[in-house]
């Protein structure tokens, strides 16, 4: 008789706990790196046992705090009888995506969660690629409230601020807007290309400045936003914030990392402790970009 994977096992316990109610909707699910320890297994066949919980429905991810037992009913606070909408699905899809990536969306998951059939979703959105533009348009929707600044750079601090803004609340959103070359069509993520463009207006630039101007502030935010994705995704699969994780590869680290092969590197630290921050990197590098645009600006006139 065939042996049982590993990770079947471990689901089929995780189970049993949910069903009797030693685990309650809420309650945070051991993280991929206690399910090793427990069970001795390696960290791939951990991940696995959680991704059969999830498809399940009965766990879910949730951003800063790990995987969580789901919900009962699988509509998270949804009135009964409540009708099904297009704006329930994008609502839905974007805290699905928030939680779990763009990975972990599909049509089914989004049914499983309105505890309604995937063929009712197509009656409102025609596939996964029209949800996600859908989703995009929705998050877009809420321009920066207050009169516009007075000035090209405040105009643009603001917008790229907004933009950062969106991206960190929605981790999925840069790699959804990756795409320079193939913009999404979007009239909401164009409004936030014309705040820009208008930020540009009467300072002298030409048309193609303006908007390689725009393109680069955007495509450095999204740059720095695919980390807070890859942090969010690696928080889940792992269970260890950052700081967790560096001090648990510090002994690597410190072994690859020697003076004599990393002279200018290894002395960067002697003198304090330096601690990566992307919201600061972000201030960092903005404020770089816009000093490049205002020598520009400067020149023009």
């Amino acid at each position: 008789m065939a042996t049982e994977p590993p990770y079947l096992r471990i689901a089929a316990g995780l189970r049993r706990r949910i069903a009797s109610g030693e685990l309650a909707p809420g309650d945070r699910v051991p993280s991929t790196r206690r399910i090793t320890q427990e069970w001795g297994v390696a960290m791939a066949t951990a991940t696995k046992a959680l991704g059969v919980l999830t498809q399940e429905g009965l766990v879910r991810a949730v951003p800063g705090v790990g995987t969580v037992v789901a919900e009962h009913g699988h509509d998270r606070g949804a009135p009964p009888g409540r009708p099904l909408t297009r704006a329930r699905v994008i609502a839905a899809a974007i805290a699905l995506a928030d939680a779990e990536g763009l990975g972990g969306l599909s049509m089914r998951r989004v049914a499983t969660d309105l505890g309604t059939s995937t063929m009712a979703l197509y009656r409102h959105v025609p596939n996964k690629a029209e949800l996600i533009r859908l989703m995009a348009e929705a998050v877009f929707g809420s321009p920066p409230s207050g009169p516009r600044p007075h000035g090209w750079r405040a105009g643009l601090e603001r917008e790229a601020r907004w933009l950062w803004s969106r991206y960190e609340q929605h981790p999925w959103l840069a790699r959804a807007m990756a795409a320079l070359t193939r913009p999404m069509a979007s009239p909401n993520a164009m409004r936030y290309t014309e705040r820009t463009l208008s930020a540009l207006t009467g300072v002298g630039l030409s048309p193609d400045q303006m908007l390689h101007i725009h393109l680069t502030v955007l495509g450095f935010a999204q740059g720095i936003a695919m980390a807070v994705e890859l942090e969010s995704l690696a928080r889940q699969d792992t269970g260890m914030t950052a700081d967790e994780w560096m001090t648990s590869n510090e002994p690597r680290m410190e072994a690859v990392q020697t003076t004599a092969a990393f002279p200018v590197l290894s002395t960067l630290f002697d003198e304090g402790s330096f601690e990566l921050e992307l919201d600061t990197l972000f201030e960092f590098g903005l404020r770089r970009v816009l000093d490049g645009v205002e020598a520009m600006v400067g020149g023009a006139g």
